[in-house]
């Protein structure tokens, strides 16, 4: 079987670069055009519904472990965030897992396989469904606290798995042909990306979390459920030029290769450079006493330098995992209600897209008249202090709506037939704080794929991504810890 995946990717590479008999170089050259285009919009489409899908699973996750399976709130907020940094690092190990063990074709239909399976065990856990039950003996069966929380759990671990292997074999970011773009061009594909991802993901937080809320509580887990269907069936109709195999000579694991080995030979010898050395990371070199070749090592060393990008991201990701996390535990907690009507807890989320929505316009226009085509520009560097900058400010801002909030007096309030003490402060008073945290997301987030994609060798550039995507990860974690940490510190 891997022989014979092996020749359909390379049939698939062959009729990409055979022109068509009987047609001019410019038809053929207009028709590949053409098709590439197709399988653009096709990986587009798959992504936004994997995306649609994995925000319908994130956008009241906290408040139906609080409600549903009594967690509190911050064991919910945990669950959460580990969720979210999980489906991160899966691409990474699925990417891996394609590149050294087992086929792509193969491994994306397990993959598929298992996301399907987790969004169908997710409305498994919810039953039994009050919503279209009005008689509560007509309900045969219902599963323990146990049993749900058993569930769920294996759910959330099948849907990350199967989200690491649809944006790591399908929707990789070679699928979009960047390698002959520029700065500038690389600069506004990022920004657009991202633009539509996160109307995408407003247009979840609006509807999926007011039927989860306020319509359907638990039947609402059947749309994501329904999403992913949808792309596994456009999958299906293209399989063959959607299975995308990376140009590249390097691997992740000869990354950390060359790594150990330079720290082992440092180690050895006692310090970390020797005559004729100038990197440390030349010790893992053939010429040195290594086992890696020149170019291997050189690609390691410009990866290298962005390690404190990468490290800051750690930083970054914390602060914007707070939206999932803390400052949805803060908005549950205080008075949605808004002329007659409850808003959904998530829909809050939106306004911290909104400035995203509006400022990546503007930035195009700030980049299209400030910068030329060959300048390979500081905006990016500019772009990400002033966004870091806008994500400290907003966790500060956050600190000080908490002391405000809890002067307040305390109301009921019913979330999804519950009904609970929150503070009587309006919602909105949390706005600021979400609006920096939406400039700093539409300030950075591009950015930092632009320079890990734009400042390292093409061959190593997959690497380049995942790395960013490790360290976008292992912010979500951090902030997990954060959370057990403060809750443990304090006594609850």
């Amino acid at each position: 079987m891997p022989g014979a995946e092996k020749q359909l990717l390379n049939h698939m590479a062959d009729e990409e670069q055979r022109p068509l008999p009987g047609r001019s170089n410019h038809a053929g050259n207009l028709s590949r055009s053409e098709k590439k285009l197709q399988e653009a919009i096709c990986v587009l489409l798959v992504e936004l519904c994997e995306r649609f899908t994995f925000f319908g699973i994130v956008c009241n996750m906290i408040l139906f472990c609080t409600v549903k399976l009594g967690y509190r709130n911050y064991q919910a907020a945990i669950v959460n965030m580990c969720f979210v940094g999980t489906s991160m690092l899966t691409p990474v190990l699925v990417g891996w897992l394609a590149e050294c063990l087992v086929g792509r074709i193969k491994l994306v239909c397990i993959c598929m396989f298992l996301h399907f399976l987790g969004t169908a065990l997710l409305p498994v856990v919810a039953f039994p469904f009050e919503d279209i039950y009005i008689d509560r003996r007509h309900i045969l069966h219902t599963l323990t606290k146990r049993e749900q929380k058993i569930v769920f759990y294996f759910a959330l671990l099948t849907a990350s798995l199967g989200i690491g292997g649809i944006r790591a074999i399908v929707c990789p970011l070679s699928a979009y042909n960047l390698e002959d773009c520029g700065p500038k061009e690389l600069l506004s594909f990022f920004n657009w990306f991202y633009w539509l991802i996160n109307l995408n993901s407003a247009v979840v937080f609006v509807s999926i979390s007011y039927i989860q809320q306020s319509v359907a509580r638990n039947l609402g887990f059947l749309i994501p459920f329904v999403s992913v269907l949808m792309a596994i069936i456009t999958i299906h109709m293209v399989r063959g030029e959607m299975i995308y195999k990376p140009k590249t000579d390097s691997s992740l694991l000869t990354t950390f290769g060359v790594i150990a080995s330079a720290l082992k030979t440092c180690c050895v010898r006692y310090r970390y450079f020797s005559g004729g050395v100038t990197s440390w990371l030349d010790h893992a070199k053939e010429n040195y006493g290594g086992q890696y070749s020149e170019t291997q090592v050189e690609s390691t060393k410009s990866l290298a330098r962005l390690f404190p990008l990468f490290a800051f991201q750690i930083l970054y990701r914390t602060c914007i995992m707070q939206i999932p996390s803390g400052y949805y535990l803060q908005t549950m907690n205080s008075n949605l209600h808004f002329s007659g009507f409850v808003l959904p807890v998530a829909a809050m989320n939106v306004i911290s897209i909104v400035p995203l929505l509006v400022l990546v316009p503007i930035l195009e226009c700030i980049n299209s008249c400030l910068f030329s085509s060959k300048d390979t520009g500081h905006s990016p560097t500019i772009y990400i202090v002033v966004g870091q900058l806008s994500a400290a400010l907003s966790v500060m801002v956050a600190g000080f709506s908490e002391i405000h909030r809890k002067h307040f007096p305390q109301v009921e309030q019913t979330l999804s037939e519950e009904v609970l003490l929150v503070s009587s402060m309006p919602c909105f008073h949390l706005a600021p704080q979400y609006i920096l945290l939406g400039v700093a997301e539409a300030l950075v987030t591009p950015s930092c794929s632009l320079l890990s994609f734009r400042l390292v060798p093409e061959r190593i550039r997959g690497i380049s991504m995942h790395f960013l995507t490790l360290f976008n990860g292992a912010g979500c974690f951090m902030g997990a810890f954060f959370v057990q940490t403060a809750h443990a510190g304090t006594q609850g």
